[in-house]
């Protein structure tokens, strides 16, 4: 596994609909070993492997993350903002954060009523909470920052233990990390099918990036690559929200949107590889670019394949080494056996 470009990633800034700083590195890094590389209208980047096979496989792991996005600059200069996504705003309180400015990133923090004064309210909205980026005033802080420049969390990655990674937008940078080194490993070992890995773009906005991508490759069978919840931590409900467990295996969507047969093929991979499998139920829908590929062309038989991840929407995800690593050796492994010939017709025998 590639950890330092796996780091080099979660440095990148990629807010949702301004992704294009990691998809230059993300197409940099899969040009060493790809048989084609190509982009699109909506900024993703697609890797290939065995472009004229008529069997194709896409792998999908979204680069952008949740963001902010400044709406509003009051006549003493502080920002006010609005969020890009499934923003968690009690965990945004007291941040640092970087502001996309105008020509160049300009630091900031997310104030906060001191408690000497009252603190915070229990129940607040986004818009009571704001930027302080140490202007004098409106004009001061005009020469930086537009309205509608973007907002993440200063926030480096960090490894815990040796074991974990922790911090912002590992959901899911950690997914386009995957999809590049599923490519890697299979362009060294084999592949008798066409292999798309695709770093898309707009998934906690819109999923526009998967529909773009799956209507332009057409491909036979598609997996997401995202992350899911895991509940192994104080305080989780694991009678509403199932048994997820950090380092205890990649996890498997079951329901309605889920080809049947894909994940028979990751199961028996599973089994050959004595790796443990852990299952999420998304009865309706995924809540991921599964969701959108599933839905092109004539229809697109789709399976999810999720990273365990702790504190979801936080500044300080977190998510275990040993699984990134395992999911990547379980989809290596099943694209690896495919011969093209499989039938993904839940109907047929």
């Amino acid at each position: 596994m590639n950890q330092e470009f796996l780091l080099e990633l979660l440095k990148t800034t990629s807010p949702s609909g301004q992704e294009m700083a990691i998809q230059k590195k993300w197409r940099d890094y899969v040009k060493q070993f790809a048989d084609e590389v190509r982009t699109d209208y909506a900024g993703n980047v697609i890797a290939i492997l065995n472009p004229d096979a008529k069997f194709k496989v896409l792998l999908a792991g979204h680069a952008d993350e949740i963001a902010l996005m400044v709406n509003r600059i009051d006549e003493n200069g502080y920002l006010f903002f609005d969020k890009v996504g499934g923003v968690n705003i009690k965990a945004a309180v007291g941040m640092r954060v970087t502001v996309l400015g105008k020509s160049q990133s300009i630091t900031g923090v997310i104030g906060v009523n001191a408690q000497h004064h009252g603190g915070i309210k229990d129940a607040f909205g986004v818009e009571e909470l704001f930027i302080d980026c140490g202007f004098r005033s409106q004009k001061e802080a005009l020469e930086y920052v537009n309205i509608g420049d973007y907002v993440v969390y200063k926030r480096d990655p960090e490894i815990l233990m040796d074991r974990f990674l922790s911090g912002r937008g590992l959901d899911n940078r950690t997914g386009a990390f995957i999809v590049a080194e599923v490519l890697k490993r299979l362009k060294e070992a084999g592949c008798q099918v066409g292999v798309y890995s695709v770093s898309t773009v707009n998934e906690e906005t819109n999923m526009g990036g998967a529909y773009f991508a799956a209507s332009g490759i057409e491909p036979t069978m598609a997996i997401a690559c995202d992350v899911t919840f895991a509940t192994d931590y104080p305080t989780v409900n694991k009678n509403k929200y199932g048994d997820v467990k950090l380092e205890h295996g990649p996890v498997l969507a079951k329901g309605a949107p889920i080809n049947i047969k894909i994940n028979q093929l990751l199961e028996e991979t599973a089994e050959k590889l004595q790796m443990n499998l852990q299952y999420e139920l998304t009865p309706r829908m995924t809540g991921t670019d599964a969701d959108r590929m599933r839905l092109t062309g004539k229809g697109v038989p789709v399976a999810l394949v999720s990273l365990p991840l702790r504190y979801m929407h936080s500044p300080v995800e977190t998510a275990s080494f040993k699984d990134i690593e395992d999911e990547i050796k379980l989809l290596t492994e099943m694209i690896h056996q495919l011969d093209g010939t499989e039938n993904l017709n839940p109907l047929d025998d």
